[in-house]
């Protein structure tokens, strides 16, 4: 090894992103029911469905006595609100990554009441403004998978991702690998992302100008 290249080593960023490890890797993990992390898993039952999962695993341990944002937390869930939730993706493709999730368990946005579906743009316009304050990314990326044939994760229960982009930042790890690497703990991202929240507060579309 010559001395530039110790150089460039001791120079160099590491930039750890534990939590991917299973997804990259296809590894087995502990959470054999999707959507129930470790720390809800005495929750009893199984809904096939990862977001199904993760509401009642949630609402399970706070019925038992675990403070609600203990219990939020260990979902990542960032808020609940009438008929839609907001919750970091657990698997992100950029530190930010959070979607929109109506509590109902439909696969199509057209299948959705018209409240839901309502519910759910006014939480995207909330996503954007948050992520920007929050990130200053030079972009975001809002949008929705409708089946398996457009890529969705979970074809059987709508959601809608919002991502913060920034020019340049698919690296070659990116393009070689399929890897991303995010510099921000999920735990910390929630922290920030669920103040943020709070302090944004939700429209009330009855009350603005036509």
């Amino acid at each position: 090894m010559g001395a530039c290249d110790f150089h460039i080593l001791m120079g160099m960023d590491r930039l750890w992103t534990p939590w991917r490890y299973a997804y990259v890797t296809g590894a087995p993990t502990d959470m054999a029911r999707p959507g129930v992390p470790e720390a809800l898993s005495a929750w009893p039952d199984d809904l096939h469905c990862v977001f199904c999962n993760m509401l009642a695993a949630v609402d399970f341990a706070i019925a038992n006595g675990m403070p609600s944002e203990q219990a939020e937390a260990a979902a990542y869930i960032l808020e609940r609100g009438k008929t839609c939730f907001l919750v970091l993706n657990a698997f992100p493709y950029n530190n930010g990554h959070l979607m929109v999730v109506p509590y109902a368990h439909e696969a199509s946005l057209a299948a959705l009441p018209a409240g839901t579906a309502s519910e759910m743009m006014q939480q995207a316009r909330r996503s954007e403004r948050v992520l920007r304050a929050v990130y200053r990314p030079a972009g975001l990326n809002l949008g929705l998978n409708l089946g398996d044939a457009a890529g969705a994760g979970v074809a059987h229960h709508l959601h809608l991702h919002a991502v913060p982009r920034w020019n340049a930042d698919t690296n070659f790890i990116s393009v070689l690998g399929e890897t991303r690497v995010l510099p921000e703990m999920l735990s910390e991202s929630w922290k920030r992302l669920r103040a943020a929240l709070a302090a944004d507060p939700v429209e009330d579309a009855q009350n603005e100008p036509q």
